[in-house]
């Protein structure tokens, strides 16, 4: 049995961080899903841009849709190819979501990033993507932003399978463990809902590394590449809080299920890292790591499995403590990955807009797209 398999042996499923055209045409998903153990898929609007706005996997589809909508604009010709790639991949995996009963073979969807700081933009492009969508097995990310905590607990309780996007920090966290509570407590079938809240992991040690490499302080020296781990670890307590205490307790009885802790940005930045470190040290029950098919060869190649994410949960508090005292202010920089988190995917979505313009006026002028 090979490593990524023996994930799920203990709890944590694997997801596969990426989508293109050509591996839902091919047998490449169907090859990850049976060889690799890949239960889910995710996407975001940088990965999109990778798929759509390079190359030509997405060529005939963008003719039919010109042919068939000629005054459409390029947002609508986004969204019509980003929905028709979700729902394959929901159709792939969905034997694994009804064989799970309804926790893994999901597969994400992100709303436009510039609703991000607007909670009824947000809701509101949720649930078009939700019904565009029309597969159980979808879900829609909403990033965490001040903005975004409302909109996961209005399209929770709407029956809507979210997963909190651009989770950096443990205040964060917590804000929307507690909207996915309060999002069930209003929905009529919560037992049909599957939620997770995505933490974003090493560029957490990109940045306070950076700042941590500035030091002369050995103890301060020492807290290099750990601070994202022990942020995991920590949130995975506050995790176990949560869903066991009353209020989700109550909901749990009407068939609710735990919001799985995913991580995400699980490649190592950093060269000098192994390059599976951020699976190897956080693996526990009730878990998802998601993988670009880098990490997921690289894991089922030289990875080892253990119990790793319970452990050291002590230290982890210590070594917190430690980065505050050497002045570094942990919030201040997960504010700051967050808010360039969300330009960034803005960004990409601006440059796949201006892609399928241009694809757009040049087939329309009867040239060749090349």
């Amino acid at each position: 049995m090979n490593p990524i398999k023996q994930l799920l042996q203990h709890g944590q499923s694997v997801w596969l961080d990426f989508i293109s055209r050509k591996m839902l045409m091919t047998d490449q998903l169907d090859r990850m899903i049976h060889e690799d153990g890949i239960r889910g898929l995710t996407s975001n609007p940088t990965i999109f841009e990778k798929a759509i706005a390079n190359g030509s996997d997405y060529h005939e589809s963008l003719i039919y849709l010109i042919d068939g909508h000629p005054e459409a604009d390029a947002k609508a010709f986004y969204e019509a190819l980003a929905v028709e790639d979700i729902q394959l991949a929901c159709d792939a995996l969905r034997h694994i979501y009804e064989d799970s009963s309804r926790i893994d073979g999901m597969v994400s969807l992100e709303v436009n990033p510039h609703a991000a700081h607007d909670t009824r933009a947000t809701i509101h492009e949720a649930r078009h993507l939700w019904k565009g969508i029309q597969r159980p097995n979808a879900m829609i990310k909403i990033p965490a932003t001040p903005e975004g905590i409302p909109a996961i607990e209005t399209c929770t309780g709407e029956g809507v399978n979210i997963n909190a996007t651009l989770i950096f920090s443990l205040e964060q966290y917590e804000q929307v463990a507690q909207a996915y509570v309060r999002g069930l407590a209003k929905a009529i079938l919560p037992s049909h809902i599957t939620s997770v809240a995505s933490f974003f992991v090493s560029r957490i040690d990109t940045t306070i590394d950076a700042q941590l490499e500035k030091m002369d302080d050995p103890q301060a020296k020492a807290l290099l590449g750990q601070i994202a781990v022990a942020s995991c670890k920590v949130a995975y307590e506050r995790f176990g809080k949560i869903f066991t205490d009353n209020e989700f307790a109550t909901q749990s009885k009407r068939g609710a299920r735990v919001q799985r802790l995913l991580f995400g940005s699980t490649s190592s930045k950093n060269p000098a890292y192994s390059d599976v470190k951020y699976v190897e040290q956080l693996i526990g029950p009730d878990t998802v790591n998601t993988m670009p098919p880098a990490t997921v060869e690289a894991f089922n190649d030289h990875g080892k499995v253990r119990a790793s994410l319970a452990e050291g949960l002590d230290k982890a508090h210590e070594q917190l403590r430690q980065l505050a005292e050497a002045g570094i202010d942990l919030g201040a920089v997960t504010d700051q990955l967050l808010q360039a988190g969300v330009a960034s995917f803005a960004d990409s979505y601006d440059k796949i807009i201006k892609a399928l313009d241009h694809k757009h006026r040049v087939l329309l002028s009867g040239q060749v797209y090349r």
